[in-house]
């Protein structure tokens, strides 16, 4: 058993999302797709996106359906690219977390991934 907490605070989805990313910048299958982003602005946005769907937080705003399909059209996306997100996403969070937050952060981003796929891809 994990002596690992669970998510409980804002501060920890801050954490998870930082240490995430750390992980997804220099990985070679989906790098690619975030060489481009402003980092200041937007770890606070899915620090935000990620309170909203774990914690019901009413701040974030934004669409990020519209955003993953326009950044489709500039840098074609794959299946394959999904399950990574979802690979990394995992693992950050068992590195992290244990508990019933925890576990439905990976239960959320399944479907998450899943969906974009979808709508974004078609797949």
């Amino acid at each position: 058993m994990s002596t690992a907490s669970d998510l409980q605070t804002p501060d920890d989805i801050r954490r998870l999302v930082e240490t995430f990313y750390t992980a997804v910048r220099p990985d070679p299958q989906i790098g690619h797709f975030f060489t481009e982003l402003d980092w200041d602005h937007h770890i606070p946005r899915i620090v935000s996106f990620w309170s909203m769907v774990l914690f019901g937080d009413r701040s974030y705003t934004g669409d990020p359906m519209t955003a993953h399909q326009r950044l489709h059209q500039r840098i074609p996306m794959e299946r394959t690219h999904f399950d990574r997100w979802l690979a990394l996403w995992t693992t950050t969070v068992d590195q992290l977390f244990s508990g019933p937050k925890a576990e439905e952060a990976k239960d959320r981003a399944r479907t998450i991934a899943a969906v974009m796929a979808h709508r974004v891809i078609g797949g």
